[in-house]
């Protein structure tokens, strides 16, 4: 892998956490991105799983896996393309009135797939607003926006223009747009909580899973790491 330290630096996680936490910026927080690179390109990963803030990242791996074929004239590493059923990468806003939804930055405003109905009404009602709009068709603050974006993800298009209509017209409870808010979270997620704790309970099925999970990763990494060291010029 060629990865440059000025181009690490230029990352805009990097330089966030690096602004936020002055007294802790290490190499773990400058290599973040290739180690993800790394993750993906010994698979030869080409379809990856992954949210806006991460378009970067992703970028970088596309840039690292043409930077090594260019040096050592080869085709071997594959340029991954960022993938999701939507057409479109998206950033789900956190409770905290900024940013994205992150457990790295406070785990009270973020919201869990194994969240009890009970945890996720307790952190949307704590989720951060204001005294509300003092003018018609007044900009939403950062705060109020992420409520509202966290609400298209979850809610009907009737429940979010209802809400917009209030908002615009001075009229909207907070209090209410967080009950309708935390219900219709509840309402999507309990699908998935009920299918994790399912598998969960199922310790065969999980033993099983990481037993061939492991074998074909093994596998998948040593046939890359082999090409890679030919390439290189290595020897076993």
């Amino acid at each position: 892998m060629h990865a440059y330290k000025g181009e690490l630096e230029r990352v805009t996680t990097f330089k966030e956490k690096a602004k936020k936490h002055p007294d802790n910026i290490n190499a773990g927080l400058l290599t973040y991105p290739v180690l993800m690179a790394a993750d993906i390109l010994i698979h030869k990963g080409t379809k990856v799983p992954v949210g806006k803030d991460q378009e970067q990242h992703l970028e970088m791996t596309r840039t690292f896996a043409k930077r090594f074929n260019h040096i050592y004239k080869q085709d071997i590493l594959p340029e991954p393309q960022a993938f999701n059923t939507i057409g479109e990468l998206i950033k789900v806003p956190g409770l905290g009135g900024s940013g994205k939804m992150s457990k790295s930055d406070d785990e009270s405003t973020a919201i869990y797939l194994k969240d009890s109905p009970k945890e996720l009404e307790k952190k949307i009602m704590r989720a951060v607003t204001d005294s509300g709009p003092t003018k018609r068709n007044q900009k939403k603050p950062e705060a109020i926006e992420n409520l509202f974006s966290l609400m298209k993800h979850v809610s009907s298009l009737d429940t979010i223009t209802v809400f917009e209509e209030k908002y615009n017209a001075m009229a909207i409870r907070y209090g209410d747009l967080k009950k309708q808010l935390a219900a219709d979270i509840i309402h999507y997620l309990t699908p998935i909580r009920d299918k994790i704790e399912d598998i969960r309970k199922n310790d065969a099925y999980l033993k099983k899973v990481l037993k061939e999970g492991t074998e074909k990763a093994r596998e998948s990494a040593g046939n890359t790491l082999r090409e890679v060291r030919k390439a290189v010029g290595f020897s076993h």
